[in-house]
């Protein structure tokens, strides 16, 4: 073998590639501070519309459904009307309205209904927000369709 040969026979070292923290690190960073924003929101609506014990927790009912709606109108800007920057989904989508949502709130609040003797309202509340959560997302993304993009699905 020749000398030419046998350089172009050399292996050439792989291209370094960044290590999975380096690439999923600002991920974790930008959840973690909208989720602190969105936690924040959420705290300061709970304080704002304090409930009795015992009573429809109101303030964590809405704040789920808005909470659902935004997510619906969200997803459709971000899949289906622009190309969003990669950290907008988890820092808005995951951070901001997943702190904001609550649904660990919704299960404490349904125990202490129930624990209060108010297993009725407990499983009213239950259904309620299921429903209007998931009924928020569907009117939302479907009206954020139709606005948006001008076509129905």
């Amino acid at each position: 073998m020749t000398a030419p040969e046998a350089e172009s026979l050399r292996v050439r070292p792989a291209p370094k590639r960044r290590s999975e923290w380096r690439t999923q690190a600002p991920v974790v960073a930008v959840v973690a501070v909208g989720g602190a924003l969105g936690a924040c929101a959420r705290y300061a609506l709970t304080l704002a519309w304090p409930m009795p014990p015992g009573t429809f927790p109101w303030a964590t009912f809405w704040t789920n459904v808005v909470g659902c709606a935004v997510i619906g109108v969200f997803m459709v800007l971000i899949t289906e009307v622009w190309a969003a920057h990669r950290l907008v989904r988890p820092f808005f989508g995951t951070g901001i309205l997943g702190g904001f949502t609550t649904f660990s709130t919704y299960a404490v609040d349904i125990r202490r209904l129930a624990d209060a003797g108010r297993a009725d309202l407990g499983l009213a509340y239950l259904a309620a927000t299921l429903c209007a959560a998931l009924g928020a997302v569907w009117l939302a993304s479907a009206a954020a369709r139709r606005v948006l993009i001008g076509r129905q699905r």
